[in-house]
């Protein structure tokens, strides 16, 4: 029984050619990579920590390397090259719309450990004064 966020098989055909093989044959045996891209997807598609990533896709550490190896190597780029290409001969990619977002949200010093003052500065947002709004032409705010 497929579960949500988990590649479906005729999905999983067409990506496994484009997974690496494992061909070793000594230590340990190889993850399943199949759960392993499920485990990733699971995480991205989430937006959970990689911690919380259910029992089921094994360790958490192993899905990440595995993650975190296909993204070095190029393999995520060639499975949405591949999708980018059958997508096209299906006629199903308007290329004038498709775009990946780039865009990012930038936390706060203080969110990244840094201290929340930094002495000898100003701080960037100075406390608006009530003479200060009034003199600029602003109306009375409840926050006076």
């Amino acid at each position: 029984m497929r579960r949500r966020h988990e590649l479906t098989d005729p999905q999983w055909d067409f990506i496994q050619p484009l997974l690496p093989s494992h061909d070793a044959k000594t230590g340990r045996p190889p993850a399943d990579p199949r759960l392993m891209l499920d485990g990733t997807l699971w995480v991205l598609r989430t937006g959970a920590p990689w911690r919380d990533l259910p029992e089921r896709f094994g360790p958490w550490q192993t899905v990440y390397h595995h993650f975190n190896a296909w993204r070095k190597d190029g393999t995520f780029d060639k499975v949405l090259l591949a999708l980018q290409v059958r997508l096209d001969r299906d006629g199903k990619l308007d290329w004038d719309l498709w775009c990946i977002d780039g865009s990012y949200v930038r936390a706060a010093r203080c969110a990244a450990g840094a201290s929340k003052k930094v002495p000898g500065r100003t701080p960037a947002n100075p406390r608006t004064t009530r003479w200060a709004a009034a003199a600029a032409g602003s109306r009375a705010s409840s926050t006076w």
